[in-house]
């Protein structure tokens, strides 16, 4: 291969320049969408509950509820806006695929969670609480409340368990 010299790029300098340019527009216009312009829509488990990646605060509890299938969402949007009016300052996630509700850090008093027919409200020391929710659950402690489509949002109801919930012990978790 003696007296073989290298040939100078095929490419011109300008296609080299305009396909950068190219990319970095590209670049640009996608930092400057917002996140869930491309992001896929959360998958629906069984029973209707979106699946949120685990995460702390409230942007995951409200990916959750924006989530929610049909007249869910708007409960889910209520029971939100009630439990942040009744314990202000509520810290906020979302473990299991369930929005979690607490006061100290890592310490939870409610739940909700998405069945077929129904949102399911879980107060982790319920047995306390008076009057004591309906549904008991196989831990001797905790309470359910569930919440049908055509259910009554007994809002008073409601803030009172939220209440005295916030003030008792809350589950590790």
């Amino acid at each position: 291969m003696t007296g073989k010299t290298s040939k100078p790029s095929a490419k011109p300098a300008k296609k080299v320049a305009a396909k950068a340019a190219v990319k970095k527009a590209a670049a640009k216009k996608a930092a400057a969408e917002p996140a869930s312009a491309g992001a896929a829509k959360p998958k629906l488990l069984s029973g209707g509950n979106p699946q949120i990646p685990k995460g702390f605060g409230d942007a995951p509890v409200q990916a959750y509820i924006a989530a929610m299938p049909g007249w869910k969402r708007e409960l889910g949007r209520r029971l939100d806006a009630l439990v942040e009016r009744t314990v202000p300052g509520v810290r906020k996630a979302v473990k299991w695929n369930t929005p979690l509700y607490g006061v100290e850090e890592g310490s939870w008093f409610l739940a909700m969670h998405c069945f077929d027919r129904y949102l399911k409200i879980t107060f982790f020391r319920g047995a306390a609480l008076d009057p004591v929710p309906a549904q008991p659950s196989k831990i001797e402690h905790v309470r359910y409340h569930p919440i049908h489509e055509h259910d009554p949002f007994d809002e008073d109801l409601l803030a009172g368990w939220i209440a005295q919930a916030s003030r008792l012990p809350g589950e590790r978790m």
